[in-house]
Parts: C-alpha cells; structure tokens; sequence
C-alpha cells in the first residue's frame, strides 16, 4: 500500500478518520478477523465519492462495511482498504409517517426512534445489530416481517461513485436479497413509511421481541447472527439441531446450544475454525436430508 494513497486519503477524510492495519475483529460482532492495510469511516457522500475514485484510480481493492454484523474476515485480514459507513455517516429525520436515514445507523436506533415518534412498522428491527444500509441490502427481518414491507426509496452508489435513486420495485426486494446487493452499490440513505400507533402498544412488542431473543438465542457470544438462509418451507436451525450437530465445535466456534442456526465465537475461534464449521454443518446436512443450506454470512478477504 503506498503512502501516497494513506495521505491522500488523509486529506479527504482527515488523519483521525483513516487508520493503517486496523485489526477487524474490532469491528465485527463475531470478534473475528485479521488487519486491513487501511480502514476508512467518511462523514459525507462526497468524501466517499473521492475516495472511491481515488482507489479505483490507484487499483486498490476496498470493501465496504457497515456493522460488521453478517460477515466473517479471514484470518489474513483484508489486502486494501475497507471503508466503513457507519459512525461518521448518521442522521434520522421524520416527515410525517416518513423517516429520511442515513445508512450508518443502526437498525435498533431506527427503531427506537420510530418508537419515540409512536410510529409502528419498524419494531422487528429493534434486535437487529447491522446498519440501515446493510438491512436494505439484505432486506434485513425477523419475526415475521422485513425491510421490504416499510423501505420506500433508496440513495445509492455504485463502485465508480455515481449516485442515483431506486424505488419500489426497482429496489428488487427478496428474501435476504436485492438489487443493491447484486449489482454492489453502496447505500447511502433510505426513505421509510410507517404509520401512527400507540406508543405503549408499540413499547410492548418492543418488549415481547427482546425478551424472544434473549430466551431464544445466544447473543452472550460473538456471532453473526443467523449463519445460514432459511430453506424454503424449512427451518435452518432444526435441520441442523435434528443431524445432531447441537453443540459441535471445531477449535473456538461452536454450533450454540441455546439455537442450532447460530454459529458463535466460544473464545479465541478464528475465520478457519468458523469456515471449517459451516462446512462441516452443510455436509452433514446435506447427506442427512438432501438439503444444501445456503451461508447468510458473507466472507470477506
């Protein structure tokens, strides 16, 4: 990486803004990963389109990150630059029913504050670790509902730093899957519509759902949150809890007994001990019900 990049970088974001080898297990929810050469967090869509341009025109790879919620670093690290849109780039307004978000918030402040305006549609969220931006990448949801029954517009960028607007179905919303993920831009705001609700109505579901994830799933370790899709008509987890891998450990990750559809960081787990477990699952999986469970994490460096 030379030293011209580092500067240049510098002097778009600011010195307290780039970083050189950053360990990316700070700033993952699995606590896992190596160093990446640099690690950028851009406070404007301006900032971002210079740095993108200036990595193209170098040749550096970079990444992009959010929460660092649905992924798992290699244990080498990341060669480049990852940028992440996350602290620097965070605003949330509301018009209405409408909510105007910047990407770098979190999924559970947006919910809070849809929780504090008394507008319901969004309590499925407040659990949820990742950024607005990667929920509307992944069409991020749980209980029942997702990102696509409230998500209205999205900014976004694609990797040459052009920006435009996508709506409705032009967003091509699935499960865990969209445009924006398949064509790999860069989402840089969300329009959301809620609707009026009573907010003790809306408090107690809050309430009703923290007290289902925490009975439910291990969140007292690093994970990534669910490790495979759902299968369709299927359940990820009681596949894998009925091929009797409930509790199956290679190195520090673990296949959680509190709930088989989560893989967890039992202390000290690397990429490889991860890596090596998922495919152990798929395998056995696999050969017991002929079904070929698809990872929800995604694998970066």
């Amino acid at each position: 990486m030379t030293e011209r990049v580092y500067e240049s970088l510098v002097g778009i974001t600011g010195k307290e803004n780039v970083k050189r080898d950053e360990p990316m297990k700070n700033h993952t929810t699995f606590r896992i990963g190596g160093n990446a050469d640099l690690f950028v967090t851009p406070g404007t869509k301006e900032e971002l389109q210079q740095i993108l341009q200036l990595l193209n025109k170098e040749c550096v790879p970079f990444f992009i990150l959010g929460n660092g919620s649905n992924i798992l670093v290699s244990d080498e690290g990341f060669r480049g630059a990852v940028i992440q849109i996350g602290r620097n780039y965070q605003s949330i307004r509301r018009k209405g029913c409408t909510l105007v978000v910047k990407s770098g918030i979190t999924m559970a402040r947006m919910a809070s504050f849809a929780l504090e305006n008394s507008l319901t549609g969004l309590e499925f969220a407040s659990g949820i670790p990742g950024t607005a931006g990667g929920g509307a990448i992944m069409n991020a949801g749980a209980y029942g509902s997702e990102m696509k029954d409230v998500l209205k517009e999205v900014l976004c960028m694609n990797r040459q730093g052009e920006i435009f607007s996508l709506k409705g179905e032009e967003m091509g919303l699935s499960y865990r899957n969209s445009r924006m993920k398949k064509d790999d831009l860069i989402v840089l705001e969300l329009i959301l519509e809620l609707q009026e609700g009573e907010q003790e109505k809306i408090r107690l579901r809050h309430e009703e759902l923290k007290e289902a994830r925490t009975s439910k799933q291990p969140l007292e370790y690093p994970s990534a949150g669910s490790t495979f899709k759902r299968p369709e008509g299927m359940f990820a987890g009681k596949l894998i809890m009925d091929a009797g891998l409930k509790g199956f450990q290679i190195g520090g990750a673990q296949v959680s007994e509190k709930h088989a559809g989560f893989v967890i960081n039992v202390g000290g787990a690397t990429a490889a001990d991860v890596k090596a477990l998922m495919e152990h699952i798929v395998k056995t999986v696999q050969e017991q019900f002929g079904v070929t469970l698809e990872p929800e994490v995604l694998f970066v460096g």
